[in-house]
């Protein structure tokens, strides 16, 4: 079977069934309306949907091919273990991932998702992991195809369009991107199944398509934060994703891929208000008990500090939480003996032991993870 080829002239797509479309488009948006209504009522979200934010990474990553954990993730950054070489590659993926993001959130409060966006942003989520040699923040010069590791052009899944005519497709892209559409999420099925044909970076486009989910609902003012996660429906349907992608090339099958896009965003957007409403529940009702357990005016000073970084070493927490050092301490053995907290690296010596908030995680993650 011959390789799929882009072709130039088919963006954006001049007919949509929109007979079989309009029926999906009004429940999408009413279900990414009410989960913006919750997440509205979330004080000091970046803190408190920070273990989602690293989840998304995780998972957006993970249908790349990386293997790490959100737990191994965040216990990686707190120092409990080492991990191996591969592992660690993995996690510093997924941690430029959240860099990335946290860099685009900013960009936006003074540009639009356009191509310098795009450059600044890729440049971030390449930078000292593999692929950093592909040159980060430019757009590739020489062809690239899609397919099994090590397979020759003719071998290739998918051809994107060609290094000479990448300036062009990535203009209209931009143009469509920052233009008038029928309704913001259709036009958002479009730009993220358009940058993945165009495949405009030699290394870490699907992981930058997936971002600009999030960031362009941010821009369209259909959420208030760029805190919109949706690479856990395409993980779990990770063959029909690409298939649907590559029918857009192959069948000009844009209307099977918005279908299929708009399943998702409200399939996800119902699963992000149920967790973020789990997670402003939790924390609501640890306030009280932590006033209750600590006794101490620290006490929602730490809780936020705990959400923030779900997993921890205690010499951290007693430096950078703005605890005085004896309280830190004190706070740290109470949550403990209360089973708030888990050890999960025991302290030996002077080398810091390593807590877990399990219950946080397990919102996080879906599943129990203790």
């Amino acid at each position: 079977m011959s390789a799929v080829k882009y072709h130039v002239g088919k963006f954006p797509p001049q007919k949509l069934d929109l007979e079989r479309l309009i029926p999906l488009i009004g429940p999408a948006n009413a279900a990414v309306a009410r989960y913006d209504g919750v997440l509205l009522a979330v004080p000091n979200a970046s803190v408190l949907l920070s273990p989602l934010t690293t989840q998304e990474a995780v998972l957006s990553s993970k249908i790349e091919g990386t293997q790490a954990t959100m737990g191994e993730v965040l216990e990686f950054e707190a120092g409990g273990k080492t991990v191996p070489e591969e592992k660690r590659a993995d996690i510093n993926e997924i941690l430029n991932y959240r860099k990335a993001m946290r860099h685009a959130e900013t960009r936006l409060k003074d540009l639009p998702l356009c191509q310098r966006v795009v450059k600044e942003v890729h440049a971030v989520l390449m930078d000292g992991v593999r692929g950093h040699g592909k040159a980060p923040g430019e757009y590739r010069r020489i062809p690239n195809w899609i397919g099994p590791e090590g397979c020759s052009v003719e071998q290739a899944r998918f051809v994107p369009i060609s290094a000479g005519d990448l300036a062009d497709g990535m203009g209209a892209w931009d143009r469509y991107a920052n233009g008038e559409a029928m309704d913001r999420l259709l036009q958002l099925a479009i730009l993220h199944a358009e940058f993945e044909a165009l495949h405009p970076f030699l290394d870490g486009n699907g992981r930058l398509g997936r971002m600009f989910v999030p960031l362009f609902m941010f821009q369209m003012g259909l959420i208030h934060r760029p805190t919109f996660y949706i690479s856990a429906y395409f993980e779990a349907n990770r063959e029909e994703y690409y298939n649907r992608l590559l029918a857009v090339s192959r069948d000009d099958d844009w209307s099977g891929w918005c279908e299929f896009f708009l399943k998702a965003v409200q399939q996800q957007a119902e699963q992000n208000l149920e967790k973020t409403s789990a997670v402003l529940l939790l924390y609501n009702t640890m306030k009280l008990k932590m006033a209750e357990l600590t006794r101490s005016q620290y006490a929602i000073h730490a809780l936020d500090w705990i959400f923030e970084q779900p997993i921890f070493n205690s010499s951290d927490f007693m430096r950078a939480s703005g605890i005085p050092k004896a309280t830190a301490a004190r706070i740290l053995k109470v949550l403990k003996d209360e089973s708030v907290l888990q050890v999960w690296v025991p302290g030996r010596g002077k080398k810091a032991g390593v807590y877990g908030y399990g219950e946080l995680l397990n919102v996080a993650e879906g599943y129990d993870a203790f």
